[in-house]
């Protein structure tokens, strides 16, 4: 593979990656309590435990963007 084809995979996986941050955050903004009343059939949580599971999700979720997204391309467009 060569570099530029690198790139490209890395910015399509980037902004794939954000759409899909992004999306977790609307759905999780704008339908918290349908969410938190279909998991809480499932698990026992409270609604502080609830947003605290998702928000360190997302948190995790954006960490690994940054590692495996962001830094290998800034570190792609540094070198070639």
């Amino acid at each position: 593979m060569n570099p530029d084809a690198i790139k490209d995979l890395l910015l399509y996986s980037l902004a794939f990656n954000y759409v899909t941050l992004m999306i977790w955050f609307g759905v999780f903004s704008l339908a918290h309590n349908w969410m938190y009343r279909l998991h809480s059939r499932w698990f026992s949580l409270s609604t502080e435990t609830f947003d605290t599971i998702h928000y360190a999700g997302m948190a995790l979720y954006k960490i690994g963007i940054i590692m495996l997204n962001i830094a290998p391309l800034v570190a792609f467009w540094l070198v070639f």
